[in-house]
Parts: C-alpha cells; structure tokens; sequence
C-alpha cells in the first residue's frame, strides 16, 4: 500500500487572497513505513513574502527568486504523488492550496476524500488532548529538536512517524492480537468456556480393520 507524506508552507493563510505554495515536502510510505523516496522543492511565488510568513518558515524573496515557478515543477509532483492517498496534517489548509496552484494551470482538482487527516485522526484518538504536530511529537516521544523553523520536507518526515504512531506503531499486529486475546479473556469471563479437543485415536474396529489390510500386502518395502 503507498501513501503520500505531504507538507506545504505558503506566503500566508488565504490562497483566495492571493497567497501561493513556496514549498513541497512529500515522502513515500509503503504500507505505513517510509521508503527512501521522496520529493522536495522550492517555489517562486511571483509575489513578496510577508514577514509573518517568512517569520514561521524562513524562506525570504531573496532565496526564492532563483527558484523555479509552479508551472515549471507541477508535472514532477504530480508524478510523484500519483494517485494514491495523500497523508497531511490540517489537510484543508494544503489541500485548498494545492488546488488552488492547480486551479492557475487549468489542471484537475485533488478530491478532498483523498487527503487523511492526522489532526483528526489525533482528535479521535485522544479527545480534547492537544493535536499540533510538535505536542504529537511529545507524545509519541519523537524528536522534533531541529525544527526551529517550520519546512515541508522536515514536517513531512515527523508526520510520518507520527503517522505510524497513530495507525498502531511499528508493529501493528502486535496490537491486534493483543485485542483479540482480551476479547478471548473476557468470554471466558462471561462463562463463554472453550470445547473440549475432540478425541482422534483410531477405535479398535478401525485397528483390526488397518491390521487385516496390511496382512493382502506382499512383499512390503519396509520388510526390505
């Protein structure tokens, strides 16, 4: 099964504003475990950075004009993420941008459905516990020191652990039996008893029959 990682910062909140994507994080998940794939760029936003933007993830006019516009690197994030799901933390927030950059080119939209929600994945599981990234990282005790500032490539390699973490941890089998042998105790509990093993040995009627078939055999190998 792959998934998709992803991380975005922006120039600001609102892309109906005219806000843009200046950067793209994404890492390959097979079966819940990252690979040594992923996809990472810059993007010039053709416009100014405002300094609460640049304030959170660092990236000023100066480095992003020297990079490449969305119209130059779309295809190869779109080959990148394919058509598999997408695995993002407050995923309206990219999702929105996402399509609004995609929107520009006169591309396809990316359906809400295929994002997965880790906040709300975080909200469900511990209710009313806080559900930002770095207290995730907290909690499943993963270390997030070097992300004094916020960037996509980073972001999208603590949600991935975060991630696993919140679907069951490296060994989510291990989980699962562990529910079913709880569920097994508590029928015994409940005076749901086990069977008895049904008996297997050969009656004597079948022993005499066995003896007899083996006395029509001539010359047997095992005699040899």
């Amino acid at each position: 099964m792959r998934e998709i990682v992803l991380d975005t910062e922006t120039t600001g909140l609102s892309p109906a504003s005219g806000d843009r994507v200046v950067e793209i994080g994404c890492i390959e998940l097979i079966n819940h475990m990252p690979t040594s794939q992923h996809y990472h760029q810059y993007i010039n936003p053709e416009r100014p950075m405002p300094e609460e933007a640049f304030r959170i993830h660092g990236l000023g006019d100066d480095f992003l004009k020297d990079q490449p516009v969305m119209a130059e690197i779309i295809d190869g994030f779109l080959e990148f993420i394919g058509d598999d799901p997408l695995v993002i933390h407050n995923a309206e927030f990219d999702m929105r941008f996402l399509n609004a950059e995609l929107e520009r080119l006169n591309r396809p939209q990316m359906p809400m459905k295929r994002a997965i929600d880790t906040v709300r994945m975080a909200r469900r599981k511990f209710p009313g516990a806080p559900a930002s990234l770095d207290a995730l990282c907290k909690r499943f005790e993963i270390d997030n020191s070097s992300r004094a500032l916020h960037g996509a490539l980073l972001d999208a390699e603590l949600l991935a652990e975060v991630y696993l973490e919140l679907t069951g941890g490296r060994q989510p089998d291990l989980e699962l039996a562990a529910e079913k042998e709880k569920q097994s105790a508590g029928n015994l509990a409940a005076g749901k008893t086990r069977r008895d093993p049904r008996p297997h040995a050969a009656s004597d009627g079948e022993l005499e029959a066995h003896a007899a078939f083996m006395e029509k055999i001539t010359d047997p190998i095992w005699n040899k």
